[in-house]
């Protein structure tokens, strides 16, 4: 339940960064174009909901699997090799991640300490810029929690989407959808030379 709890947070997280973006995207549009003005912290705004959006999304990506990756050869392995690797390249992630990390500690202490603020919003910058450290804590819990499935046998390796897959199904339902109109006028005619 506290999974299914967090799951429905993180989602309504990213689809309430997403639909705030593109609304003040949308207004700010408008009313430059429309009535000769604007929002002038709008752009900053915008930057930092993206900023959010990716770092935060990028978690979540690796939650279920929505990254792209290229896994042929590590595919045609078998399985216990396949789990080494996933795990050297989770590995891999990790002191990414941590470096990243401790970069962005440092830089958000020193924006900390000086005092800096925004361009346009009056906030200290260190605040909204605090993404770079939840977003590369969140990215360590993902990757931890993915090497901890690998150690148990629950995966094989990092999950990936398969964008070929799901290209092939995507025709393969276009394709039955068609046969299934032309069956219906096939049936429609049948029974037209009928009456």
């Amino acid at each position: 339940m506290i999974k299914k709890m967090v799951s429905n947070l993180e989602e309504g997280f990213i689809s309430l960064l997403l639909i705030s973006m593109t609304l003040l995207v949308f207004v700010e549009v408008v009313a430059r174009f429309g009535f000769n003005t604007g929002i002038h912290w709008a752009q900053e705004a915008t930057l930092l909901m993206a900023a959010w959006f990716v770092l935060f999304g990028a978690s979540y990506g690796v939650k279920v699997g929505a990254h792209i990756g290229v896994d042929v050869f590590v595919k045609i392995m078998p399985v216990n090799k396949r789990r080494i690797v996933t795990l050297l390249v989770i590995l891999l992630c990790l002191v990414y991640c941590c470096l990243f990390l401790y970069g962005s500690w440092i830089y958000l202490s020193t924006m900390r300490m000086i005092g800096i603020e925004m361009d346009d919003i009056p906030i200290p910058k260190w605040i909204p810029m605090s993404i770079l450290v939840i977003g590369f804590v969140l990215l360590i819990v993902r990757f931890l929690q993915l090497a901890w499935k690998v150690m148990n046998g629950q995966a094989n390796g990092l999950s990936f989407a398969d964008e070929a897959a799901e290209s092939m199904k995507i025709a393969k339902d276009i394709q039955n959808t068609a046969l299934g109109k032309d069956h219906n006028k096939e049936s429609l005619s049948v029974k037209g030379d009928k009456s």
